[in-house]
């Protein structure tokens, strides 16, 4: 909105060429992302605890967790609102890259409104039925696949993805390419969903992972950088530097409100959201396979609970009794049964995903 307002003013007002770096937009996405997100903060957990839109915890929990019953949820409201506005008015909006984007951000974001909606408020237990959650996600998956197969951006890349670690090597997914991408953001968007268990464990995790994928975003959209550490050169995608700066800036800004003892909970219209977000970010960088190591702990999150899962039903099936592997999932849970302090877990998890970070980024000069 305001690149596209101010940046033809430039030649009557010099300062204003600042609009035309996407290093300025980012930055001021970022600033303006932290200042939404401490300002409407307040006044959304006010609300949520007036209208006493407050976290059901589950019996079958750490018990510990039961003081937690009735803190206000659904607070990724606040990231939602301190993203979408500075993303606005910083990015090129007619850009294919932030429209893409933004379309993932907000769709999953009502599916997860409408999950919480009918778990907190119409006290359903189970909220939204797991089938229609992901009927929701599998038709994202379909319209993104659509747009990137008619999107002139993506000619003659459209079904490859790089290789971490290898130089010039790609896979070329073919005919399979629209489940890969169904795949990835799916399970994304679950991944978070599952990870959102413990105070400022996802909001912390989202910012490290989304703060890789600016400097990915930056580099890939520049045919110097993107050449020199051989990555794949897509033209335009220097615009998602603005979104996830801005992302990375709310995911900040609401873990002030989120750190141990939380003032509020994230809900599934934060997690389904940014963790759709940060998978189709993966899908438009072609990074997908690399966000199994920028995002490893939420992977890890997952495959505890499939781990699990298939454990108990395997045991029972084998002795007629369910055994369980970990003490509880996701894994995070079997830490604090174990003994672990929830905030000696969560800065541990924190630290894991800052190292997995920084050797994300290593990838791209090891060849």
């Amino acid at each position: 909105m305001l690149y596209e307002l101010l940046l033809p003013l430039k030649t009557y007002y010099s300062p204003l060429n600042l609009f035309q770096y996407i290093t300025f937009r980012s930055a001021s996405a970022a600033i303006v992302a932290l200042f939404i997100s401490f300002l409407i903060g307040p006044w959304i957990i006010h609300k949520l605890r007036f209208h006493q839109i407050g976290e059901e915890i589950r019996s079958s929990g750490p018990e510990s967790h039961l003081v937690k019953k009735g803190t206000p949820t659904m607070g990724g409201i606040i990231i939602l609102g301190s993203v979408i506005l500075p993303t606005l008015l910083f990015a090129d909006l007619s850009n294919t890259f932030i429209q893409i984007i933004l379309l993932s951000l907000i769709w999953m974001g009502i599916i997860g409104f409408l999950d919480d909606y009918l778990k907190v408020v119409k006290k359903f237990e189970k909220g939204l039925i797991g089938k229609y959650k992901l009927i929701g996600q599998i038709s994202l998956g379909i319209i993104i696949s659509f747009w990137i197969y008619n999107t002139s951006e993506y000619q003659n890349i459209v079904s490859s993805t790089s290789i971490p670690f290898l130089k010039n090597y790609e896979i070329d997914f073919g005919l399979f390419y629209p489940l890969i991408i169904i795949l990835v953001i799916t399970g994304t968007s679950n991944a978070v969903n599952l990870t959102d268990g413990l105070d400022g464990l996802a909001a912390g995790l989202l910012a490290i992972s989304f703060s890789v994928f600016s400097a990915i975003a930056y580099i890939s959209g520049r045919v110097d950088f993107s050449d020199y550490l051989n990555i794949m050169y897509l033209p335009g995608a220097g615009e998602l530097t603005i979104f996830t700066a801005a992302i990375t800036g709310a995911c900040i800004g609401y873990l002030w409100f989120n750190a141990s003892p939380a003032e509020v909970f994230m809900g599934d219209i934060g997690s389904l959201s940014t963790g759709a977000a940060l998978g189709t970010l993966a899908v438009l960088l072609k990074k997908e396979l690399l966000l199994a190591i920028i995002g490893g702990v939420f992977v890890w999150e997952a495959i505890s609970v499939m781990i699990q899962v298939g454990y108990f039903r395997w045991t029972k099936y084998r002795s007629g009794k369910g055994e369980r592997f970990f003490k509880m999932a996701p894994i995070h849970h079997h830490f604090e049964l174990k003994g672990w302090p929830e905030s000696r877990v969560v800065i541990r998890f924190w630290i894991i995903g800052i190292l997995l970070a920084l050797f994300s980024l290593t990838t791209f000069k090891i060849r």
